[in-house]
């Protein structure tokens, strides 16, 4: 028989050995990572989700709070106590309750609130008319312009009118004409 440069077949994969018994003290460790980043996930998840019920609350309570407000505004001359009771049922139909009503003059001012529980959000809102104007240049105004119409029409039926609004400023005009 030829002799062996190894003096037993275990020490010829003793590197195998070693190798297989590392591996498999590691056995069942992606269970444990994959558990792991379920439960990462599932907290990433739950906060997205906090979160967009938190915006949900703030956007209901903020339409609420601008239509009672008009509402209140709407009704002033009937005054205060009305008024802030038609703004409390217009909160009402939005899904909101209204925090504060006062009406002062023309304006009104309401607080509404929506959402439940952590998730409550509070809107202010204000109404009333527009206030006065700040001098500046005057609106676009409307000028006539007349345009060719291509092809075999009559004559009377030649020239088409057209509403064009010049927005180039104060002094500039418009002609369509050719």
């Amino acid at each position: 028989m030829r002799p062996s440069r190894y003096r037993c077949r275990c020490e010829r994969h003793s590197w195998i050995t070693r190798w297989w018994q590392a591996r498999a003290s590691d056995r069942g460790s992606a269970t444990v990572w994959v558990v792991g980043a379920v439960a990462v996930l599932c907290l990433v998840f739950g906060a997205v989700l906090t979160m967009g019920q938190a915006v949900i609350a703030r956007h209901e309570a903020g339409g609420a709070a601008d239509l009672a407000a008009l509402a209140a505004a709407d009704h002033w001359m009937e005054g205060s106590t009305p008024a802030c009771a038609r703004a409390e049922r217009v909160a009402q139909a939005q899904g909101a309750r209204l925090v504060r009503c006062t009406v002062s003059g023309e304006i009104s001012d309401v607080t509404a609130a929506a959402g439940l529980g952590p998730w409550t959000a509070e809107v202010r809102s204000r109404a009333g008319p527009a206030g006065p104007v700040a001098p500046g240049p005057p609106p676009p105004a409307f000028e006539q312009a007349s345009l060719p119409v291509a092809g075999p029409v009559p004559e009377a039926e030649a020239q088409v009118s057209v509403r064009v609004a010049a927005f180039a400023g104060p002094g500039a005009s418009f002609s369509g004409a050719p």
